[in-house]
């Protein structure tokens, strides 16, 4: 069934203006517009049948939660299928989800974009963090961490899609700045909080100890893909870097 709140029909819309690139011009086709139009107009205040003004008038069509899972849901079809990323379209993509093109277009800018949101709904969904706890904060991360790796290793499709993202640079580029930015920012947060907390070394680099804390387990999960991944390695972790290496003095 078709996304009614998007008005459009499948098989009817016109994509002319719209390049399979990743690049939307903006180009839509007059019946798009007028009914554009027609959806925008509320914007002013919609006059009800009793001649009253609607409080909160309508801003825009809504975006439908049925497109956007048919639309992710397509490509991951594709993926599984043995299409490789490189060479998925829009159109394609478009026509496997029963879409139109700009029904895509209207949610992402682009292939890079899109893709990143596949790869985010496949893998498991990180866990809220307090905020205000230190090393608390930073065993939630690694154990998220963890659970990705767990999620590589036991889906082929999700392992081959990261093996593809990083042979395309402009791919994983967006995946670096849209998702792996964001939650290095969060542990290093969590770390300045352990620091002031007293938790950890204040005379150390907070860059460093980030590090320290996620190079074995990044170790584990991506470089050493046959090593174990046990329940307690996060707790394993931070209690080595905690209690140091050095053997306790008598």
């Amino acid at each position: 069934m078709r996304d009614q709140d998007d008005g459009e029909h499948d098989g009817g819309e016109h994509d002319g203006g719209e390049h399979d690139g990743g690049e939307h011009d903006g180009t839509r086709s007059g019946e798009q517009d007028r009914h554009d139009a027609c959806a925008g107009a509320g914007d002013g205040g919609a006059a009800r049948g009793d001649g009253a003004q609607d409080p909160e008038p309508r801003r825009g069509r809504p975006r439908s939660a049925a497109a956007e899972r048919a639309i992710l849901d397509a490509v991951i079809t594709l993926l599984e299928a043995g299409e490789p990323l490189a060479g998925l379209s829009i159109e394609r993509i478009a026509r496997t989800a029963g879409v139109g093109k700009a029904t895509i277009y209207r949610r992402w800018t682009g292939k890079e974009e899109l893709f990143v949101d596949v790869v985010r709904d496949m893998e498991p969904v990180d866990p809220p963090v307090s905020g205000t706890e230190g090393l608390a904060d930073l065993r939630v991360m690694l154990e998220s961490l963890r659970t990705r790796g767990l999620a590589q290793r036991s889906s082929v499709l999700l392992h081959n899609i990261f093996a593809q993202m990083k042979s395309h640079p402009k791919l994983w580029d967006e995946y670096s700045g849209t998702v792996i930015a964001p939650r290095r920012e969060l542990m290093l947060a969590a770390v300045r909080r352990a620091v002031a907390a007293g938790e950890l070394r204040d005379d150390l680099d907070v860059e460093l100890i980030d590090d320290l804390f996620v190079g074995p387990m990044l170790v584990r999960t991506v470089h050493r893909p046959d090593a174990p991944l046990p329940d307690d390695l996060a707790d394993r972790i931070i209690a080595a870097l905690v209690q140091g290496l050095a053997p306790a003095r008598a």
